[in-house]
């Protein structure tokens, strides 16, 4: 790695403004991830959900780091269960550069019955932008082809030859920064939206 600058390089090393700007934006950030705890508290109350042994439904995590792969980010877990092998979680992601994703994460006790009710309910999940994640973890963040695959009527029998061979189930939602409910605040609400499109897979 060369240890000369370009003049690009210095032009942003020179420029305050640019951190002073995301200083301000991860607040705004922090912020909305707390409106949307609140939001969802609501829906969890108000579910019926199946969920694992020793489940906390008040159990949430905020996080806020720099460096998921190489971009600063920030979310909120909640409903949030990792224990051992067993996960039951909800996370609305902010990740700079990219998008706000939420998601659904399942591992462990249960998989079995969440990924029959994924194909039973299969019309209830479609058309609603949730994707399937194909990453070989829950780990992975990115969006399109051979990391997700949207969940459209016409995938039933694709989605349930994915989901046979998986031993987690991730399922997303994604929006984008160019999208209007970014500038109006609106990231509780599609948090929210997107928790309730999820509801067949963890609800009897």
């Amino acid at each position: 790695m060369p240890s000369q600058f370009t003049h690009e390089e210095a032009a942003l090393m020179a420029d305050q403004q640019f951190f002073l700007a995301k200083a301000q934006i991860m607040v705004k950030v922090r912020n909305l991830l707390g409106l949307t705890h609140e939001a969802l508290k609501k829906e969890v109350a108000s579910a019926a959900l199946v969920t694992p042994p020793d489940f906390d439904p008040a159990n949430c995590h905020f996080v806020k780091g720099e460096a998921l792969e190489c971009f600063p980010y920030q979310y909120l877990d909640f409903p949030k269960h990792f224990h051992h092998s067993n996960a039951f979680a909800f996370r609305t992601l902010f990740w700079w550069g990219h998008h706000i994703v939420c998601a659904l994460l399942l591992e462990g006790e249960g998989i079995k019955q969440h990924k029959v009710r994924i194909v039973n309910r299969f019309h209830q999940l479609a058309g609603q932008g949730l994707e399937l994640s194909l990453a070989p973890t829950l780990w992975e963040w990115k969006r399109g082809e051979g990391y997700t695959l949207p969940i459209t009527h016409d995938r039933k029998a694709q989605i349930a030859a994915v989901l046979a061979e998986r031993s987690f189930v991730k399922i997303v939602r994604f929006l984008p920064f160019t999208d209007p409910r970014i500038h109006s605040g609106q990231v509780p609400e599609f948090s929210r939206e997107t928790f309730r499109a999820l509801l067949p897979i963890v609800t009897r």
